[in-house]
């Protein structure tokens, strides 16, 4: 009879492996290895994807139990947050235990290949195409806003591979090696003064035919699940999220006793506890076995909302201070005005407020679906219009 798992008794096994495992003086790398292969680097994959099946609610024992321990916890980044759940959710078994366990143990680095100078909210309009050739995939085309493309191995690409289909068809998800021939990187600089983008382009890439996730012509499909991820990852981490900041940063300027400063961290704080009730929620349907869907879209919006209302109470209270440009001069360093500055991409970053109000609109609140006129058009003949 199989054992039924609780969180107690989860909290001990991990506490057990812990005691046994974590050592302080291990390198980074050694570390990650053996949290994978123990299956708590993603405790909520199956276990035939370096997890242990867990829920969301067993999952967060475990990372409670790492962070006890004062040990470190898995890698962050793009591969860890989007590439591994398609992964770990699409990919054939031999897939999954290539490059997950890759990702898991932060062997690879890796971006996003999905928004093009003609495709950002209408990701369906990807023009980038991929054409087989042997047992290889040739691609050609231009991709835009990738994050940390100048120091990623691989990268998780749209490619249509199919224009005879409508749009939404005929689009498959590719792996790519960021090493490839005929891969060009160019760092885009933000108003905050990093680079944090990159637009890339490519030029005859060939990507092996192994290296597609899912079946040829159903990347919207799979993508869908990147797509999710992405969005709970922006609203789902602290992301810069810090009422208790700001209330600091009001006092340190005396403006406590300001009406207009008092009613905008009350505005924030409400916001903040808003997001950690829709965190909980969207826990809770992971812990019974359901993918993030409009939750994220839900979080999302709500997310990038907030970060502008109380980025730019901040400001607010720190008057013509927040103009200055020698970090030596701003509070805290400036952390506040690169907050500030970094605060209207979230609106755009994960699909636009827009985009996350129709999947609402029509997936929560059960209103019309928009108009789509190009819903069955042959991809084809939309490019022609478009030209």
């Amino acid at each position: 009879m199989a054992t039924t798992l609780t969180a107690e008794s989860v909290r001990e096994e991990v506490r057990a492996w812990l005691a046994d495992n974590w050592n302080p003086d291990l390198t980074v790398g050694e570390w990650w290895t053996l949290l994978t292969e123990a299956g708590y680097a993603a405790p909520t994959f199956p276990e035939e994807a370096f997890g242990r099946g867990y829920n969301r609610a067993l999952a967060n024992v475990v990372n409670e139990e790492i962070t006890k321990a004062g040990a470190v916890g898995p890698p962050a980044g793009l591969g860890y947050l989007l590439a591994a759940p398609t992964i770990a959710t699409h990919a054939t078994d031999e897939q999954k235990k290539f490059w997950l366990q890759r990702i898991l143990d932060g062997t690879d680095a890796w971006c996003q290949l999905f928004s093009e100078p003609e495709a950002g909210s209408d990701l369906a309009n990807i023009t980038t195409r991929a054409v087989l050739d042997g047992d290889e995939w040739v691609v050609t085309g231009q991709k835009v806003w990738t994050s940390a493309a100048h120091r990623a191995e691989w990268g998780i690409l749209l490619a249509r591979t199919d224009i005879d289909a409508p749009k939404h068809r005929g689009i498959t998800y590719l792996l790519v090696d960021m090493s490839s021939p005929g891969i060009e990187v160019r760092p885009l600089r933000q108003m905050t003064g990093d680079e944090h983008f990159s637009e890339v382009f490519l030029d005859d890439v060939r990507i092996p035919q192994s290296n597609v996730v899912g079946e040829v012509g159903e990347g919207w499909r799979v993508a869908q699940t990147t797509l999710a991820s992405e969005r709970g990852a922006i609203a789902g981490g602290s992301g810069g999220a810090d009422p208790p900041g700001l209330i600091a940063l009001v006092q340190q300027h005396g403006r406590a006793d300001d009406p207009l400063v008092r009613q905008a961290v009350v505005e924030a704080h409400l916001r903040a506890e808003l997001l950690r009730f829709l965190r909980l929620r969207a826990q809770t349907a992971l812990s019974q076995g359901t993918r993030p869907g409009a939750e994220a879209s839900v979080m999302k919006l709500a997310y990038a909302r907030f970060m502008q209302q109380m980025t730019a109470a901040a400001m607010h209270v720190q008057g013509a201070t927040a103009m200055l440009a020698d970090p030596e001069l701003l509070p805290r360093g400036g952390v506040w005005t690169t907050k500030f500055l970094h605060a209207p991409s979230l609106r755009i970053a994960g699909g636009s407020d827009q985009v996350q109000g129709n999947i609402i609109g029509e997936r929560v609140l059960g209103l019309p679906a928009e108009a789509r006129a190009d819903k069955d058009t042959p991809f084809r003949d939309l490019a022609k219009a478009l030209r």
